[in-house]
């Protein structure tokens, strides 16, 4: 087992293949983007789902809903879960702490907040508008962290950023939360997107917060090695000649870029970024260079599996993917709490 996998407790090193377990997670995808283009309040088999894009009909009702609803929502699944599992698995290297995921950077909460406030006075006239004062809320915030985590006479340290994070998302959600009280109606319309949601964005929305999503991936991918040695202590890393500071701060920037994504196309979806990485790390091991790809693959499938079973959970209804996510994800918290007190 290599030295970064120390930092996280319980957890054995990989007894298949990367590779195998990359492809298989491809291959699982492959299936749930299937499912997900062909499932909703009408069902469409699989066999249609192929003719919509081998041979598209626009007169065709079946094939319009799968090339223009059900696709921007497959799309937003899945890169919204592989962008917070990827920052989930950076934020744990970069912490050193088994327990880290994106909300520690405060992004979940600056989000909100800016979203909100722009909301209620009445300066965002549409979807495209509201998810680009998401995005800015959460680099707003997680900029804020790593500037107070990493700023002062002691040096940056993962207590710091912890400390930084939960300081600046206690001040966020309290913001937050005194406006939905005091302008309840006016901003109705946003508490579907707090509970955390994949429905209802256009393919063109998606491509223009893509490529933040899409280049912090490749980079934080790129970064894998550097990764590995930050993981086994500062300590180490400084010794082997790193620049300790820069790849942090990259890496501070990639985890911004990533979640701040994801919740500017989805809103507050937890647990993701929590337990994908700890899932992979069982499967390929802890070293990063395959770890961070596996991440990526098994959150774009986690979501997408949460988000087909909140349409196929209530017909009339539909169930925020958010729910569902905390539902999965609040007992599995409590379990890796658990695992990590007895392995203290």
């Amino acid at each position: 087992m290599t030295a970064a996998s120390s930092t996280m407790p319980g957890w054995r090193a990989a007894s298949w293949s990367g590779p195998a377990w990359l492809a298989t997670g491809l291959i699982l995808l492959a299936a749930l983007c299937v499912t997900s283009l062909a499932v909703g309040q009408m069902a469409i088999t699989p066999r249609t789902v192929l003719e919509a894009f081998r041979a598209y009909d626009p007169g065709n009702t079946e094939h319009l809903i799968v090339t223009t609803t059900r696709l921007s929502r497959t799309v937003v699944a899945a890169v919204v879960g592989a962008s917070l599992a990827l920052a989930g698995a950076l934020m744990q290297a970069l912490t050193r702490n088994p327990l880290a995921s994106p909300g520690l950077f405060g992004v979940n909460a600056g989000a909100m907040f800016c979203a909100v406030a722009l909301t209620a006075a009445g300066w965002l006239g549409g979807l495209a508008e509201f998810i680009w004062a998401a995005f800015a809320g959460a680099a707003l915030a997680g900029a804020s962290i790593y500037v107070l985590g990493a700023t002062g006479l002691a040096r940056m340290s993962s207590l710091r950023m912890v400390l930084a994070g939960a300081a600046v998302s206690a001040l966020f959600v309290a913001l937050t939360q005194a406006m939905l009280v005091v302008n309840q109606e006016g901003l109705e319309s946003v508490l579907f997107w707090l509970a955390g949601s994949v429905a209802g964005r256009e393919l063109a929305i998606v491509g223009t917060v893509l490529p933040y999503p899409v280049a912090a991936g490749l980079l934080a991918i790129f970064m894998a090695r550097h990764v590995d040695v930050l993981a086994a202590g500062e300590e180490i890393a400084v010794g082997l000649g790193q620049r300790t500071g820069w790849i942090k701060a990259l890496l501070a920037a990639c985890v911004v870029l990533l979640a701040g994504s994801a919740v500017a196309l989805a809103g507050a979806i937890g647990f993701i970024g929590l337990l994908v990485p700890h899932a992979a790390r069982r499967m390929v091991g802890a070293g990063h260079r395959w770890l961070l790809p596996a991440c990526a693959v098994y959150g774009a499938c986690l979501l997408l599996a949460a988000d087909i079973a909140a349409r196929v959970a209530a017909s009339s209804q539909e169930i925020p993917v958010g729910v569902l996510t905390a539902l999965l994800g609040t007992p599995c918290f409590i379990l890796l709490i658990r695992r990590g007190w007895r392995h203290e």
